[in-house]
């Protein structure tokens, strides 16, 4: 079983600390077995933060050095201030030297680059702290914008919520995306949100109902098959081109035919782990029309060929 190291720092935020924990351990292979096993590691009795509440103290029977034996070692958010202790740099040093995946969600990203797994590479935190890291750091190439970076071993998340979105990444990389849509509807979340999307989201009230692209977002998930224009999306959510993509970047963080390509690849992976229909019939169903044009897509936005990901992951 893939084992996930949850490894607690002195001031580790509690919210933070949270996320793995739930994300993977509702994480269910063929038969609703688990799919991880989560440990969290702390040294003694470590405090943690909880905004303006007082801190409070948590214990564990698992202490930092059992994260040497994890498959995924994964910081949570600590004080961007606090220089982590050396003991688990070490050990975040010698995980990552013995081949697990590293990943931090927020500010825990500073605790990788204290342990210098984030020189040379693209990273990315809660884009508050983004300048500070790329003072202390210079190394590091620091995106500000984006909900996660993925680069194969390391891992790296923007601010709290946007750990939910890395986690289910990393439970699709290793179960697809069935799996992680099933981990995804009990946490009630979006089934994905690609990496690249945008930290500044508009969160509307409920009374700003003419800005709302709820029902045009189910009505492009509905028409996945069909060509949409813009014309068309901005006919059903009843604005002008302009208007539509100002209203679409706020609320969604990126543009109508970028979200629309990114939910047929999405659709795309369920169908090949899902049915048996050949990849001439997915194009169609998906809206990419030709196998060719399914190929391109997935490939960039996977990393691999359709064909491969059936075999990896059908269920």
């Amino acid at each position: 079983m893939h084992t996930v190291a949850v490894l607690a720092l002195d001031g580790v935020s509690a919210f933070d600390l949270s996320i793995p924990c739930q994300v993977f351990a509702l994480a269910t292979g063929p038969g609703g077995a688990p799919a991880y096993e989560v440990r969290v590691c702390v040294d003694r009795d470590m405090t943690t933060t909880a905004g303006p509440t007082e801190p409070f103290r948590i214990s564990s029977s698992y202490c930092w050095d059992d994260a040497l034996g994890a498959d995924t070692v994964i910081v949570p958010g600590i004080p961007a201030d606090r220089v982590p202790d050396l003991r688990a740099v070490r050990v975040l040093r010698e995980a990552a030297a013995g081949g697990a995946r590293v990943a931090s969600i927020c500010t825990g990203a500073f605790a990788l680059a204290h342990a210098g797994l984030l020189e040379g590479r693209r990273a990315t935190t809660h884009w508050r702290f983004a300048g500070t890291l790329a003072e202390r750091f210079p190394g590091t190439s620091v995106d500000p914008s984006v909900l996660y970076v993925d680069e194969g071993q390391v891992l790296t998340s923007a601010g709290i919520a946007a750990g939910l979105d890395l986690c289910l990444h990393m439970v699709r990389r290793d179960h697809g995306a069935a799996v992680a849509a099933d981990a995804a509807r009990v946490l009630v979340m979006p089934p994905q949100r690609s990496g690249g999307q945008a930290q500044f989201i508009e969160y509307r009230t409920p009374d700003d109902d003419s800005s709302d692209l709820g029902e045009t977002l189910q009505w492009m998930r509905a028409k996945l098959s069909e060509q949409l224009s813009l014309a068309d999306i901005a006919a059903h959510a009843m604005m002008s081109r302009r208007s539509l993509a100002r209203h679409f970047r706020a609320q969604t963080g990126t543009t109508p035919l970028r979200w629309l390509l990114t939910q047929r690849v999405q659709r795309t992976r369920e169908l090949l782990e899902t049915t048996d229909l050949a990849l001439t019939r997915v194009a169609q169903e998906t809206g990419f029309g030709s196998v060719e044009t399914l190929r391109h897509h997935f490939a960039r936005q996977v990393g691999t060929t359709p064909s491969a990901y059936r075999t990896a992951f059908r269920h």
